[in-house]
């Protein structure tokens, strides 16, 4: 655990992964400034931190670079995780807003943290920058951080997050900074979005607690296979991640691969219902499979996730239980 004497910012803070990381932050000890334009964050996510000790919200555009400046000045560590972004539902129909938002907003964190004199600096990744070619199998070979060049994403927002991983190797090699980049696979938890932005962990949860309206759908054939890395154990990597002077990318997730239909009979499972799936093969399915290799995250950070994934569902689907009662 480490306490920033002069406090840390959390962009995208009242996002999903951003708003457990705040906390996690503020119940260390340390000072948060949570910094989030609400596009798809939400107050409901760190309400309970609203009035603690040490801890700031500002409702800011990051897109301007001035308001990234003011957010940075003073900093001793910035964990920038705000992004225009979604589930493949989204992902696969919004292309230029999310490049546009997004690069805009990473070129202002870079600038503002070489003029700032930021020393602590992480970027958030995503496994959408790994090659379309490595997934074409349901059965996948585990994802590499080398694997991610020559470059081939299957969607806009991973040839977003493969170039502005670029710019931090290369702002990090001309301006002599050491922004720390990790990339995310798949986390899922609490807080998280269950509408047209939600993941498919998520959107079949609030799918089982409604059931059977809206009925439970699943997209695609059900083959198709991801790794899913519950958010406590993200948050715990990103920690780690930061405060490690490793460079290079490095994949936070699960290599424990699952498909789409196991995901589903762990969730229906987690409800306690009887229910039948239904399949629809003409909404977006992403990748046929992906996995993540955590050699490199084993090795330089002496990380592994904890939560099983049957745990990280029963914990996520009694917190939506209680969010939408049903």
């Amino acid at each position: 655990m480490v306490v920033w004497g002069k406090g840390c910012v959390v962009t995208g803070g009242a996002g999903f992964i951003g708003s457990h990381l705040a906390r996690r932050l503020l119940d260390d000890g340390n000072d948060v400034l949570v910094v989030d334009n609400l596009s798809s964050g939400s107050m409901r996510n760190i309400r309970d931190m609203v009035g603690r000790k040490g801890f700031e919200f500002r409702n800011w555009d990051l897109r301007d670079p001035e308001v990234f400046k003011a957010v940075a000045e003073g900093r001793d560590a910035v964990f920038h995780l705000a992004a225009n972004m979604g589930g493949i539902g989204w992902i696969s129909s919004v292309g230029a807003d999310i490049m546009r938002d997004d690069l805009r907003m990473n070129v202002n964190f870079l600038d503002a943290c070489r003029d700032c004199d930021v020393l602590w600096a992480l970027y958030s990744s995503s496994a959408c920058v790994y090659p379309a070619g490595r997934q074409l199998s349901p059965d996948v070979v585990p994802l590499r951080e080398s694997d991610a060049l020559p470059a081939e994403p299957d969607q806009f927002y991973g040839w977003e997050k493969l170039v502005s991983e670029k710019m931090c190797e290369a702002y990090n090699k001309d301006y002599d900074m050491e922004v720390r980049v990790l990339r995310y696979h798949n986390i899922f938890g609490p807080y998280s979005s269950w509408d047209e932005r939600g993941k498919a962990p998520m959107q079949l949860m609030f799918k089982a607690l409604k059931h059977p309206n809206p009925p439970f759908v699943i997209w695609g054939d059900g083959r198709q296979t991801r790794s899913f890395c519950y958010v406590d154990d993200a948050v715990e990597g990103t920690l780690l991640r930061i405060e490690s002077d490793y460079l290079e990318p490095i994949n936070i997730g699960s290599d424990r691969l699952v498909t789409i239909d196991e995901l589903a009979k762990i969730i229906i499972e987690s409800s306690g219902k009887e229910i039948v799936p239904r399949y629809d093969l003409a909404r977006p399915q992403g990748v046929r499979g992906r996995n993540a290799d955590l050699t490199l995250a084993r090795k330089v950070l002496g990380w592994e996730p904890k939560v099983s994934l049957e745990e990280g569902i029963k914990r996520t689907y009694e917190w939506l239980s209680r969010e939408l009662p049903a």
